[in-house]
């Protein structure tokens, strides 16, 4: 159902809408904390570590196609709060004719620069040729990744965040359920992991993709429209570019990052693969969060609406603070006995690794959660400079104290001091960008 995100009180309606992109982003994780769950479990450290290490390199495949997400997103966003529906339907082909030129760009790049950029990151001889055949066949489907996130994007635009969400609920518990079948049963090893998500991923996108437009259609007057038009497809890109650049920077520092975990060995990889999955599910969490703020600041920016803006980082604040409490609370105190799920019979040092980088970075959790929350009004305001350059020196920071600190004699320890760091800078930046919005100059509005 299409909501509309400017009515209402902003706190109510954030959490009404947001709640259920919280609820996907958990699905959407279970792809891939599945994909090691399984391979650690069934498979065996050294596979928990190649899936672990392919996985920084899949984020760059992310990072272009959660661009094209948010840049369809934010436009249609607009467009929908202006109740320009004809422009609004342009705005999703000319979307959709962008990410299919981007994917098959990528596709290039994946079946032929694999393998050197996995030598690039100085993989482990025992650990080559599984995260090889794992990136191979996750570069097969990426058709299915960038389709997918712009049907979400669509979703998210006209105020409906729950069928996104029962999409990804039934693909990922049948991605698990396809996993072990693979991997158990037709003993498959790390290629069965990586095809059980192939499948699922394609039948949720086929399935979100059919959905789109027939909500599409029901929106329609029956008149034809334009299936591309530059203007548009100059705002999209506007939009899409930086957030590209912003998600595509963070995974080529953290592929740098992963090569300085190699150098530490196997049993580091390994615990580090774990955690990292761990720790990904809350700040992808929290960026999804963002992503609706966009939404909701896009909206009411379309329908003239800027004084609902404070209200709803306020409420956004609060909502990311009660959601990210228990995660603190698990990884701090239980993080063990998370990172066990993914191991058996693991090495000492890869559990020491995974629970020593847990501590330390779960209590920053109620920091970087505010600086998403203040990206995701600055995206959706189209002040991408601003967040650009609070993302970028945040990763800047991570990158280059991590290279430093594991000099030290903390070792791979002082790569994990490196996160909080950059993720305080950052979110000095994103709060200081955030206050100097126009919509604090209009008056606050708290109900309705």
């Amino acid at each position: 159902m299409n909501r509309d995100l400017t009515q209402g009180n902003p706190q109510g309606v954030l959490w009404r809408f947001c709640l259920p992109l919280f609820g996907s982003v958990l699905f959407q994780q279970m792809y891939n904390i599945a994909d090691s769950l399984v391979a650690g479990k069934f498979i065996g450290e050294n596979a928990l570590a190649a899936v672990g290490n392919s996985y920084e390199i899949t984020l760059i495949y992310l990072a272009f196609a959660f661009g094209c997400n948010m840049g369809c997103s934010v436009v249609v966003s607009r467009l929908f709060g202006a109740k320009e529906y004809p422009r609004m339907r342009t705005a999703v082909s000319t979307a959709c004719i962008l990410s299919a030129a981007v994917c098959a760009a990528l596709m290039l790049f994946g079946l032929f620069g694999a393998g050197p950029l996995l030598r690039l990151i100085q993989t482990p001889a025992e650990l080559f040729a599984d995260s090889k055949r794992y990136l191979d066949i996750y570069t097969l489907g990426l058709p299915f990744l960038f389709f997918y996130n712009i049907a979400t994007g669509i979703f998210s635009a006209l105020g409906d965040s729950k069928t996104p969400f029962l999409f990804l609920a039934v693909s990922s518990v049948a991605n698990i359920i396809v996993d072990i079948l693979f991997v158990t049963a037709f003993g498959r090893g790390v290629e069965g992991v990586a095809w059980a998500t192939f499948l699922c991923q394609g039948v949720s996108c086929l399935l979100a993709m059919g959905a789109v437009f027939r909500r599409l259609s029901a929106l329609g007057d029956g008149t034809k429209v334009p299936r591309f038009d530059r203007a548009i497809l100059g705002q999209i890109v506007a939009i899409a570019v930086p957030s590209t650049l912003q998600q595509g920077f963070i995974s080529l520092g953290n592929i740098v990052i992963q090569g300085i975990i190699n150098g530490f060995g196997a049993p580091v990889v390994a615990g580090y693969a774990a955690a990292v999955k761990l720790n990904n599910l809350v700040i992808t969490s929290f960026t999804t969060l963002g992503n609706g703020i966009s939404n909701y600041t896009a909206q009411n920016l379309g329908a003239g609406r800027q004084e609902r803006i404070g209200a709803g980082f306020r409420a956004g604040v609060q909502m990311v603070w009660t959601l990210g409490l228990p995660f603190f609370l698990l990884y701090f105190f239980g993080g063990e006995m998370c990172l066990r799920l993914f191991l058996d019979a693991p090495t000492a040092l890869a559990v020491h690794t995974g629970v020593t980088y847990l501590r330390i970075l779960a209590p920053f959790y109620f920091v970087v959660s505010v600086k998403l929350v203040a990206d995701g009004i600055l995206r959706g305001a189209g002040q991408m400079r601003r967040f650009m350059t609070a993302t970028f020196t945040d990763l800047i920071l991570r990158v280059v104290l991590a290279f430093v600190l594991s000099g030290t004699a903390l070792g791979a320890t002082g790569i994990w001091c490196a996160w909080p760091i950059g993720w305080t800078t950052g979110t000095l930046l994103s709060i200081a960008f955030y206050r100097k919005g126009p919509w604090h100059r209009a008056k606050t509005t708290t109900a309705e």
